[in-house]
């Protein structure tokens, strides 16, 4: 059959097809049309509201960053008062949001694994326990249990003048834990760094160790050798400046505590209702990922003699974690997200400061874009570390 002469996509009998039935063609011409449109709609959104804010006299942009904040954070990271700017306060509720965020994650992902396998357990007792906190945990909102625990912690501890001390230099009270920690000393700062050293040294033991029992089928003691470097390290540090053990010990002035470390009941409200909420779902994932392995594989292990830890860790772990961190990401980011709620209950979280921020300047839009942002740029970095992570431990096939 002889070819057409004419350029374009032609059908089978070789005659060239109209331009709008080909359905290359159409999507682009779809996609055009709707990028238009969404153009069209941004660009109507953008001219409209800097119309309305000019007729209200409303300034816009981010000049407010270097006016004086004139309001005080309950509690901060870094040196703050009324007397700072606009932008030092948000950076203050950023840190707050981290502090939590970073401590539920681990608190929460730890408890969530031993939840999960709790609920796998041969024990009766052990498996009903944890499954019915699981269903009682993921049933009630988390809104309503940060409330709980805020009214629990005002109404049940005693006054600071009445507060409990189950040991000595620990306080508890409506107005928070508080204790004792160590005076500053120049060895913290080199304890702090052997640890994380340490932490660093324990990694490639294990990984050599790894590679040594591939080679030889000789285990090696890798937790108690890691324990031993991680601890041992910032001992040794402490020995050799002197052993320096000075407290600073919270004493009652008046009517509330100074000195040591205070824990807020906001804070402690916040983190403890964020974990026990999350946990019960990381249990779930946790239980979802193990039960996906072949049963073959434990049954394999055992024959050649592995106890019950070392099938856990060395067989089942390594292959569930595939099926775990996907959903476990999604986990970590609804942590994330829900310390939003945490203006509730009076934690100044970034949400919260940027509130106060937006009812005294009026930056309502810039605020609320600024909330979109920071939020946007925790998931994307905890989306980035877990995807990394994930690709690390995907088993590759041969």
């Amino acid at each position: 059959m002889q070819k057409s002469n004419n350029s374009g996509p032609t059908d089978n009998a070789g005659q060239k097809v109209p331009f709008l039935n080909d359905p290359k063609m159409r999507s682009i011409i779809y996609q055009i049309f709707t990028i238009g449109m969404v153009g069209l709609l941004g660009y109507y959104l953008f001219t409209n509201t800097v119309e309305n804010l000019e007729r209200q006299s409303i300034a816009t942009g981010f000049d407010f960053f270097d006016k004086e904040a004139s309001f005080e954070i309950g509690e901060s990271l870094i040196p703050y008062s009324a007397a700072d700017t606009y932008g030092k306060a948000l950076y203050v509720g950023i840190l707050n949001t981290i502090k939590v965020a970073f401590i539920g994650i681990v608190i929460t992902v730890i408890l969530g694994t031993f939840l999960g396998i709790a609920r796998l357990s041969t024990n009766w007792l052990v498996s009903k326990l944890a499954a019915v906190y699981i269903e009682v945990m993921q049933d009630i909102p988390i809104l309503l249990q940060l409330f709980f625990w805020y009214s629990l912690f005002y109404d049940a501890l005693p006054s600071p003048i009445e507060a409990l001390e189950p040991v000595k230099g620990v306080f508890i009270s409506n107005r928070g834990f508080v204790f004792a920690v160590p005076e500053g000393h120049p060895a913290y700062k080199y304890m702090a760094a052997a640890f994380i050293a340490g932490c660093a040294i324990a990694w490639f033991v294990r990984k050599w160790a790894k590679k040594r029992q591939e080679k030889t089928g000789q285990p090696f003691p890798v937790f108690i050798c890691s324990i031993a470097i991680i601890l041992g390290l910032p001992l040794i540090t402490w020995l050799f400046f002197g052993v320096p053990h000075k407290m600073n010990v919270p004493e009652l002035v008046g009517f509330n505590f100074q000195g040591g470390i205070n824990m807020s009941p906001e804070f402690g409200a916040l983190l403890l209702g964020l974990v026990l909420y999350t946990a019960a779902f990381v249990a779930e994932i946790v239980r979802a990922g193990i039960q996906a392995i072949s049963r073959g594989q434990t049954e394999a292990a055992m024959s050649i003699g592995l106890r019950p830890g070392q099938i856990l860790n060395l067989v089942i772990l390594p292959q569930a974690l595939r099926v775990i961190i996907p959903p476990l990401t999604s986990q970590m980011l609804n942590l994330t997200k829900n310390s939003s709620l945490a203006v509730a209950i009076g934690f100044p979280d970034f949400v919260s400061v940027a509130s106060t921020t937006i009812n005294q300047t009026g930056q309502a839009i810039e605020g609320v874009t600024l909330i979109m942002v920071v939020y946007l740029c925790f998931s994307l970095l905890t989306s980035l570390f877990m995807n990394w992570y994930n690709k690390k431990m995907a088993l590759v096939e041969r």
